[in-house]
């Protein structure tokens, strides 16, 4: 489906060659390498800042039964009379609200691009930490990788909201994972399935009293979180189809397997799904989507993306799926000159600062921006997800004034009186410090009347 070697357009790695350098005067980088991801810049924005709740991570399995399993279907044969089925398994890591003043192991084992590599994340959830007792159920969140990826990979995002009274749920989506990447046909047509499934894993759960989600986690509200092919899912999720030519290409998945996701087969969003955040979604530059489609979007969306985004697309892309989307409201956070990785994708590891021969290219290119750095760009997502995220799932109004800003960062007016209140012509980013909001623009649409 035009994905093919699209890692290969990746900007290439300019600053790292100094770190090239020191692998190769045999300096071990790894012994001292520690993989933040909860890194707060100084220029970090307001509402980026962890949140008042301690934070638990806990791994989970589940399986999806009687699933078409698309591995072993050879599209050059005849169609069989009747297609393979298995129980799609799937791995969820689950970052909650903990018990005030939770302590233990906080290091994420994680495998990097190459498959090969597992490495040391840190950050601040307690792994099996118990879960904090409350009265009212959180709101859920969903979080969808790349292909490939892995339930790790905006890992930076998870505990952050987590922190802010969300329960988190990030999927490795078998046959996208880094250890388990195969045919680009399995991630068409089982990525919005996975996310859906795991939706409903997790409603039985909280009405489970074995389970610890036991009246932890509200899946009425839920959002849905997914970046690149994640996005794909998220954007089907939100109630729009692909398009008949593309179920109908010779490129498309084989024997009618797409056809399920295809435009007006379903009817608007799942009821439990109250808004959608996509970070690079692919799929409009393939002609995987429309307008007319898109107009079948029914929940709120927050689209984010690089002005240079060079596997998704920009303006024939993410831009023009925000534009499409136009019956409900919706915006577009851009990273003026950043490609793909926008926002969504954790610091590069220490360890990925090598070559890797079969790949073709320094593992860090999968991670790293050319112009922008990983943790500001994680801080500027941060805060507008929790900005959108607060109101659109717990009807937080107050959130509204850091959504309602000029379109252009950098035509922004501070101006603060002696006593730090806004004066008339005061109009700079709200949450965002003095020279401090530069380099982006977030537009906003309202539904067509």
């Amino acid at each position: 489906m035009g994905f093919k070697g699209v890692t290969s357009h990746l900007a290439k790695n300019i600053w790292l060659k100094g770190a090239v350098v020191v692998l190769a005067l045999g300096v071990n980088v790894t012994a001292f390498a520690e993989n933040r991801i909860d890194t707060q810049r100084p220029d970090a924005p307001e509402l980026a800042a962890y949140g008042e709740h301690s934070i638990g991570v806990r791994q989970l399995e589940v399986a999806n039964p009687n699933q078409i399993e698309m591995l072993k279907l050879d599209p050059t044969k005849p169609e069989p009379a009747t297609l393979p089925r298995y129980d799609r398994p799937l791995t969820l890591e689950v970052w909650y609200p903990a018990q005030k003043g939770s302590t233990g192991n906080t290091t994420l084992k994680a495998y990097i691009r190459d498959g090969k590599t597992e490495v040391d994340l840190q950050g601040k959830a307690v792994r099996d930490a118990k879960p904090e007792m409350t009265d009212s159920a959180f709101p859920l969140v969903l979080i969808s990788h790349g292909y490939p990826g892995n339930r790790f990979l905006l890992a930076h995002l998870a505990e952050n909201i987590a922190s802010k009274g969300y329960v988190v749920v990030s999927i490795d989506h078998t046959d996208s994972t880094y250890r388990t990447k195969a045919a680009f046909s399995s991630t068409l047509v089982n990525r919005p399935v996975d996310q859906l499934f795991v939706l409903s894993q997790i409603e039985g759960m909280a009405k489970d009293k074995d389970s610890f989600l036991y009246g932890l986690v509200d899946t009425s509200d839920t959002g849905l979180i997914g970046y690149s092919m994640g996005g794909y899912g998220a954007v089907i999720n939100a109630g729009a189809g692909v398009t008949e030519q593309v179920v109908a290409s010779k490129q498309s998945p084989p024997f009618g397997t797409l056809k399920r996701h295809q435009s007006g087969i379903k009817s608007g969003a799942d009821k439990r799904l109250k808004t959608v955040i996509a970070f690079a979604p692919w799929g409009m530059n393939y002609h995987m989507f429309s307008n007319d489609t898109l107009k079948e979007i029914s929940v709120p969306m927050l689209l984010i993306a690089g002005s240079q985004d060079d596997v998704s697309g920009y303006e024939n892309g993410v831009r023009a799926i925000w534009q499409g989307a136009s019956n409900v409201n919706r915006s577009l956070l851009t990273y003026d000159n950043a490609n793909h990785n926008a926002g969504a994708v954790m610091p590069a590891p220490e360890e990925s600062y090598m070559f890797d021969k079969e790949l073709g290219f320094n593992i860090s290119e999968h991670y790293i921006d050319a112009v922008w750095d990983n943790a500001r760009m994680n801080n500027i997502a941060q805060h507008f997800v929790t900005a959108w995220l607060d109101k659109y799932l717990k009807n937080d109004t107050s959130k509204e004034a850091y959504l309602d800003i000029v379109p252009d960062s950098n035509g922004g007016v501070y101006a603060l009186d002696e006593e730090g209140e806004p004066k008339p012509e005061h109009t700079y980013w709200k949450g965002f410090g003095n020279r401090t909001a530069k380099g982006l623009h977030f537009e906003t649409l309202a539904p067509k009347k």
